[in-house]
């Protein structure tokens, strides 16, 4: 291997926060460990990978940019690798053999930058926490150690991971078709009055609260067989390619704090209807107004739009709903709207009460509401 010229014009590498000594590295040892990382010392500049890949300065510098990487400011810098020339190349063969379209390039580029980045934060992170707690120091000699040991081992899981979710994405493909707009059931899951509570737990708490929350809402939705398309500070995006599905993870999450009081309560909103799928991403009218009824539900509540009723109306047996007062909501001037239930038992009498209180709110000025809640 050829590990080319030490690299030039770093600062001291810091593995964690700036606050704490413990992982402030010199330049020398930052270099093994990046080395040791990218399995190459950097020895390439800018023109070098250009003249080696054949690929222009301005297509480069947008890839770089789209992977969330800084661009070189000197055509001097010593930065790149071997691998970095044929990560280049394996690219640009991808979009001259017509598998991957020219226009999504920086697109895919982008989402697959995004998401490894967010990875790579909570993994060295989490690495780092839980050495530090078992060994209470990590000087250079450590700091390597860690990391060639546990790299392999997390690039294997991560290889195992991408291609089980791959097979799924693929299954899911052949039962529908090739265009990206399906029928799909969209949920949101908000934890009611987060802002709050984020004001009066310790960092400790919020972070066990918040770990509590999408540790459960991932277990439901995946054993319903659902998705988790993203998490969004509090909130919860997941996607069901059967409605029933989806109403069944929707009651879950709503019934959790019930059955676990470390799980947050938590409004759901869910609908039905044809959804653009991109880059792992959703976008259509199910999405929208799936978050339009999650911020209009009561605690503990689920709403879910026309559709998804009709598709889980004919199974009395599983699911209840209740048609709530057309609300006007941003983009939605009469959004219809139904609350979605468990059968009601021999147990449940005092319920009736209570919905027929609710019915009556509902005839209510949102702001009069009993048990609303804002953030």
């Amino acid at each position: 291997m050829n590990d080319g010229p030490e690299p030039e014009g770093h600062h001291d590498g810091e593995v964690g926060g700036p606050d704490d000594p413990r992982l402030t590295l010199s330049d020398e040892a930052y270099a093994a460990v990046e080395a040791m990382v990218l399995g190459q010392r950097p020895h390439l500049t800018r023109p070098d990978v250009l003249e080696r890949t054949g690929v222009t300065e301005d297509r480069a510098h947008a890839l770089w940019l789209s992977l969330g990487f800084p661009a070189p400011t000197d055509d001097d810098e010593v930065l790149f690798t071997d691998h970095d020339v044929e990560a280049l190349r394996t690219l640009t063969d991808l979009v001259d053999g017509g598998i991957i379209a020219p226009e999504t390039e920086f697109a895919l580029t982008r989402s697959m930058g995004r998401s490894f980045a967010r990875l790579a934060e909570w993994e060295i992170t989490e690495v780092t926490t839980v050495a530090l707690e078992n060994a209470g120091d990590l000087d250079e000699d450590a700091i390597q150690d860690l990391v060639g040991g546990t790299l392999p081992a997390v690039e294997q899981l991560q290889s195992y991971i991408w291609r089980r979710h791959l097979a799924s994405a693929i299954g899911r493909l052949l039962a529908t078709s090739a265009d990206n707009a399906v029928p799909m059931a969209i949920g949101f899951a908000d934890i009611v009055g987060f802002t709050r509570r984020s004001r009066e737990l310790s960092p400790d708490e919020l972070s066990a609260m918040v770990e509590t929350f999408e540790s459960t809402a991932t277990a439901v939705i995946s054993d319903h067989g659902g998705r988790v398309i993203k998490t969004i500070g509090d909130e919860i995006l997941y996607a069901c390619d059967d409605p029933l599905a989806a109403a069944r993870v929707a009651l879950r999450l709503a019934d959790g704090h019930l059955a676990d009081d470390a799980f947050p309560q938590v409004r759901v909103g869910a609908a039905y209807g044809a959804v653009l799928r991109r880059l792992g991403d959703v976008f259509g009218e199910p999405v929208n107004i799936a978050s339009r009824l999650t911020s209009i539900a009561r605690p503990g509540r689920v709403l879910v739009d026309r559709e998804l009723a009709a598709a889980v109306r004919p199974h009395e047996e599983e699911f209840r709903l209740r048609r709530v007062r057309g609300i006007s909501v941003k983009g939605y001037s009469r959004l219809e709207t139904w609350a979605l239930k468990r059968p009601r038992g021999p147990e449940d009498r005092g319920e009736v009460a209570g919905e027929a209180l609710e019915a009556l709110s509902d005839l209510l000025p949102i702001p009069l509401r009993r048990g609303s809640t804002t953030r």
